[in-house]
């Protein structure tokens, strides 16, 4: 018997040169807008003030946060909520790659609280006075402009795991293309593997369902032919919309059938706080591992996908991608050490379960990271 559920309910606005119409989305949800952005990328790049003018042309009126750092901290969403509150905010703007949204999400979430690190790895009730969220990713991979998590870093005790519930999905989302044309090609490369684990994990994943694997056969389908174009130096329409589509497949995704066990690992890399890694490369070092420990449980779903990717298997699909893009690499390479290991273990957390490895457990998250190292 054929049976889920599927609920994305944010209002999509996709296609080039849509930021212009920020102002007159975020408008029909408050006329005090918090906007949430990192520290320079924004403003070097010109989106920032493109964003504004929209925003106050529409009679929008702002307060500017801009220090999210690149794995946002309890610190920094704390200090947006305390400015929201402060500001009497009405609507939170998330601009830029996936830990600004992340990060927008959390404040808005944590206006009605003291603080978001009490938060943080639980799935949070509807609560009265969270702020509706306007979400505009400026890089294609990490698709939380659709999803109902924020991955948020405690650093005051090395825990990094996720801040989830119905009130984080954005209102509404702003998927233009034409952003995505100033992204480094690091950015470039991490955030589209990033897409890429979305759409292989929620493939393969126990809550996967019918809708979630047409969105995971397209978007696997969409990065292994126009990633390596864009890495390589390719901007075309072309090319951008291809991957900004993917990643919002992939956003779908994980806000209905989720993720699998590299996702875990990788945010349990946040217990080492020495090493400074992007979510898409830690996820490229563990992806290996993971894939010939998880293949035998799902071998069908493993097989089925290879034909979307164009390979005789999924592993060697994924393989060949890291090496094109140029982020295949250990987990020595960034830092990491075998004296690690436990501290990596203790910080796994979230929902194991979905993963087709039959019921993982500490034994098998250290294994893996081993086998990664």
């Amino acid at each position: 018997m054929l049976t889920f559920d599927h609920l994305v309910p944010t209002s999509v606005a996709f296609g080039r040169g849509r930021l212009a119409e920020l102002g007159e989305i975020t408008s029909a949800h408050g006329r005090q807008a918090l906007l949430v952005c990192g520290r320079t990328a924004m403003r070097r790049h010109g989106v920032l003030d493109r964003a504004l003018h929209s925003l106050t042309s529409a009679g929008v009126s702002v307060v500017l946060f801009d220090g999210v750092s690149p794995n946002p901290l309890a610190a920094e969403v704390d200090a947006a909520a305390r400015l929201a509150r402060r500001e009497k905010c009405e609507v939170v703007v998330g601009l830029g790659g996936g830990s600004a949204l992340d990060a927008a999400k959390a404040a808005a979430v944590t206006v009605p609280h003291t603080s978001v690190r009490p938060l943080i790895g639980s799935v949070l009730p509807r609560t009265p006075g969270s702020l509706p969220v306007v979400a505009v990713p400026t890089t294609a991979g990490s698709g939380s402009e659709v999803t109902k998590g924020a991955i948020i870093t405690d650093e005051a005790v090395s825990f990094r795991s996720g801040v989830r519930g119905d009130d984080l999905f954005p209102v509404s989302a702003i998927v233009d293309p034409d952003l995505l044309v100033s992204a480094p090609t690091a950015v470039v490369a991490d955030s589209g593997f990033d897409a890429l684990a979305h759409a292989v994990e929620s493939y393969v994943a126990r809550r996967a369902n019918p809708i979630s694997d047409r969105f995971a056969e397209a978007a696997v389908e969409l990065i292994t032919e126009h990633l390596p174009r864009a890495v390589a130096g390719d901007t075309g329409p072309e090319v951008r919309e291809g991957l900004a589509l993917a990643s919002l497949l992939g956003g779908c995704n994980v806000a209905t059938a989720s993720t699998c066990l590299p996702h875990r690992l990788q945010q349990g890399m946040g217990a080492v706080p020495r090493v400074d890694i992007s979510h898409g490369r830690g996820l490229a070092c563990v992806y290996p591992a993971w894939m010939e420990r998880a293949y035998s449980h799902a071998p069908e779903r493993f097989d089925r996908l290879a034909r979307f990717v164009a390979a005789d298997s999924v592993p060697d699909a994924v393989g060949e991608l890291t090496r094109r893009i140029g982020i295949s690499s250990r987990l020595t390479d960034h830092g990491f050490r075998k004296s690690d290991l436990d501290s990596l273990v203790s910080g796994v957390s979230g929902n194991l379960a979905n993963d087709p490895i039959d019921r993982p457990d500490a034994t098998l998250v250290e294994e893996l990271y081993a086998a990664s190292l």
